[in-house]
């Protein structure tokens, strides 16, 4: 079939769409909500904390909307997701930002402790990509961000079962990425440095914080903001050709 030129939005607007964000009550998550909300798209602010969500939802106006979510239980995200596409009509954009980080010497972390690594990570991202896939699958387009990290790229001590995680949700992406984008849908991920969200800020403050950030080229962790902006590119039409991709905001830490 031939190709046909279109010109493009490099306004990187989302009028007209919806989308859905986990994790999206606080950090990260709630940047890129509150940033697709501020280009015009409908938000569904999806996140374990039921309260936290609805307050999150009710500051990106009347379109938006919230819904509690255990993202690694499947039924949990089923009904997540049946709820959005009821009140929203379908999901254009799905960002999957819910995550956890459990710290330890690799001899000393629990299996209790990986297992919920695991399962909220990567188990999570697969079950949101699937549930949110079908629909978008069935209307012949959608656009998935998946955030994974630096450790998804290098080894980080104290971090074996989040480097397993995010490692994972790579190689998790790039295959619905292979499967998904001939029948519409494409699939990217996000592997941002250090962000100084509010739990960044503490995780990293001080003397440690200051060692990792003489390890990144700029000098400096990222800003919610800036994972934000990332992700506005890769939900707005501009993208349409980026499949597969792991977009790495790190301020060059893992080119050396």
């Amino acid at each position: 079939m031939e190709q046909t030129a279109h010109r493009l939005d490099l306004s990187f607007g989302l009028e007209g769409k919806v989308a859905l964000v986990t994790g999206g009550a606080s950090g990260i998550g709630a940047a890129i909500a509150e940033t697709f909300a501020a280009k015009g798209a409908e938000v569904a602010v999806v996140d374990l904390d039921a309260a936290a969500a609805e307050a999150a939802a009710a500051g990106l106006g009347a379109d938006s909307s919230s819904h509690a979510c255990d993202v690694s239980d499947e039924a949990s995200v089923r009904s997540a997701v049946d709820a959005v596409v009821q009140r929203h009509g379908r999901v254009d954009v799905l960002v999957n930002s819910a995550g956890v980080a459990i710290l330890a010497p690799a001899e000393e972390l629990s299996a209790a402790a990986f297992d919920t690594t695991i399962a909220v990570n990567l188990k999570g991202t697969f079950l949101v990509c699937q549930a949110v896939g079908r629909h978008m699958l069935e209307a012949g387009s959608g656009t998935i961000i998946n955030l994974a990290s630096q450790a998804a790229s290098v080894a980080l001590d104290q971090h074996v079962a989040y480097c397993a995680s995010k490692f994972g949700v790579v190689g998790l992406s790039r295959v619905l990425a292979s499967e998904w984008a001939g029948r519409g849908v494409t699939v990217n991920t996000i592997s941002p440095t250090v962000v100084l969200t509010d739990l960044g800020r503490k995780a990293w403050e001080g003397p440690k914080g200051d060692a990792l950030k003489a390890q990144i080229p700029t000098g400096r962790f990222a800003l919610p903001e800036e994972i934000a902006a990332t992700a506005l590119f890769l939900a707005s039409d501009a993208s349409n050709m980026v499949n597969g991709a792991d977009i790495v905001v790190d301020g060059g830490y893992t080119i050396r």
